[in-house]
């Protein structure tokens, strides 16, 4: 289970405030977004612009790293780096989306930084994005872009395993909406044909806990959840059902 933008119940979303919260009720995982600012930072923000969550119209990258970590978000939080993020959470593995072309250099800098190669996956809308920045982390995992999804997704339908084990190649994860191009890629004969592949599955956005037991049920592996708060009580019954 991935904590999506770490709890933002009762804390702005991807803040270190939010990480805190995640991590205080047991989740290991959290999925996070990274834009550089005006000074070359990797920064933690899922919009290029600040309205939606400030309601100021400056983008990411025209402050500095000191400027942004300034603005109120609200319970006390500005804008953090992925660095902050990564030592403030030592034991927590991160699901990076590298949101820019820019963004992509500052990121491998903190992940080499903390050390951290080991307990982050590095995905990206571009293939090409995501590709720079996996070959500069060598041995770090990856999950499949846009564009390789949907190719993977009908792959995985039609049961075309030499055609899907061609597109998953160089990633360890699927991560995918309940519907990609109308296509469902959670039915049982798609989830088998990523696992033959040796990929895991994950589904996003599942935040009632209807969905998340049938999505579990059908076989995916990992869920990113607004409501880590709600699903971590589900994956831990299913793991004490298990043993």
């Amino acid at each position: 289970m991935l904590a999506h933008r770490g709890l933002a119940l009762d804390a702005p979303e991807n803040t270190l405030l939010a990480f805190a919260k995640a991590v205080a009720i047991g989740v290991t995982h959290v999925e996070t977004d990274v834009h550089v600012s005006a000074d070359g930072v990797a920064m933690i923000s899922h919009d290029p612009d600040l309205r939606r969550v400030a309601g100021r119209a400056a983008t990411v990258g025209h402050l500095t790293s000191h400027e942004l970590r300034r603005i109120d978000l609200g319970a006390g939080q500005g804008y953090s780096s992925l660095a902050d993020a990564l030592d403030a959470f030592p034991d927590t593995r991160f699901n990076i989306d590298i949101k820019t072309e820019g963004a992509v250099q500052p990121t491998v800098d903190a992940i080499r930084a903390a050390n951290a190669v080991r307990r982050v996956l590095i995905g990206s809308f571009r293939p090409a994005r995501r590709l720079r920045a996996v070959r500069m982390l060598p041995g770090v995992a990856t999950s499949v872009s846009a564009r390789g999804a949907v190719a993977a997704v009908a792959a995985a339908r039609s049961g075309s395993l030499p055609a899907l084990r061609r597109i998953l190649r160089d990633v360890q994860a699927v991560q995918l909406p309940e519907s990609v191009l109308r296509m469902k890629p959670f039915s049982p004969r798609a989830i088998g044909a990523f696992h033959a592949a040796g990929v895991e599955v994950h589904a996003w956005t599942i935040n009632d806990v209807s969905t998340m037991e049938r999505l579990l049920d059908a076989g995916v592996d990992g869920l990113v959840t607004d409501r880590a708060d709600l699903a971590l009580p589900v994956v831990r019954g299913r793991a004490s059902k298990a043993s």
